[in-house]
């Protein structure tokens, strides 16, 4: 078991920045893979940003691309999300979610994570 909890999120005006952090425990001694998810109101949970265990391999959202920055600190056993150039659209509960293993070099669907953290707010204001 991984047990992932976020931290970070908040209310900022449009084109601020905040960075949120995921710190993992429990079976963090095997290699794990992270990514961060967003849900909106009434909408799906959506893909954000993937990073690999070595974070050597990163993806990103197109809505988020150039924006959004995904970096890890495996002596920390903490993921990070650092985000600039906030939207309104930006909006969401975010999630932390972790997949197991190296096999994969990242990983963009919500159905390929093993653990997920219990979300973080994050509000930007017009």
């Amino acid at each position: 078991q991984v047990q992932l909890v976020e931290s970070g999120g908040g209310l900022v005006q449009a084109g601020g920045s905040l960075r949120l952090s995921c710190a993992a425990s429990g079976r963090t001694f095997s290699p794990y893979g992270m990514g961060w998810f967003r849900q909106a109101p009434g909408k799906e949970r959506e893909f954000v940003a993937t990073i690999s265990w070595s974070g050597g391999t990163t993806y990103y959202a197109d809505s988020v691309k150039g924006r959004f920055t995904i970096s890890r600190d495996n002596t920390k056993k903490t993921g990070f999300l650092l985000m600039n150039s906030l939207k309104p659209e930006d909006s969401a509960v975010y999630y932390c979610a972790a997949y197991m293993g190296t096999a994969r070099a990242a990983a963009r669907g919500s159905s390929e994570y093993d653990y997920w953290g219990q979300g973080t707010q994050v509000t930007v204001s017009s």
